[in-house]
């Protein structure tokens, strides 16, 4: 068993897997309490620059194992692992479905191809600020709130295009 404590672990679990991937390949890690791995499922191949995900489909495996936290991981095969705009919505989606059902998404890691370009490797929705959640096994023991979480907002004629 793996544990997975941050997006550097990410990327060594996935690296040499996402090295020669002409398309998009989107997974959902399936952590317990501890963070360590339960199980990778692979949710989705997509195109070159796009995958479409269901929750349905993301957290159907996380519930029958039981676990209790995913992180998301996708790679893209241009390089650049800057998160398009339709990663943030659809990760805010995926974090606010999490929510209902009691299974928190604690990061989303978007990585390059190996090789395809210098710079940045992968890019981390947690430590970029654009995934705001409350993980239960961080609670603070000092009276303190911990981050304020961002409400999803999603236009009406954006949720019809997906």
């Amino acid at each position: 068993q793996s544990k997975v404590g941050g997006p550097a672990d990410v990327q060594g679990l996935f690296r040499e897997h996402f090295r020669g991937l002409m398309q998009e390949e989107f997974h959902a890690l399936l952590l317990n309490t501890k963070h360590y791995l339960m199980r990778d499922e692979c949710i989705t191949v997509g195109l070159v620059d796009r995958s479409q995900v269901h929750a349905r489909e993301v957290f159907r495996t996380a519930i029958r194992e039981g676990c209790s936290r995913i992180v998301l991981v996708h790679n893209h095969p241009s390089g650049d692992p800057t998160p398009s705009q339709h990663d943030i919505v659809c990760t805010r989606q995926l974090t606010e479905a999490g929510k209902i059902i009691g299974i928190a998404v604690i990061d989303h890691v978007i990585m390059a191809r190996p090789g395809v370009r210098q710079g940045r490797q992968y890019v981390s929705f947690r430590e970029e600020g654009l995934l705001s959640v409350a993980d239960p096994s961080r609670s603070r023991d000092d009276g303190e709130s911990g981050p304020e979480e961002q409400p999803l907002v999603v236009r009406r004629d954006d949720a019809l295009r997906t």
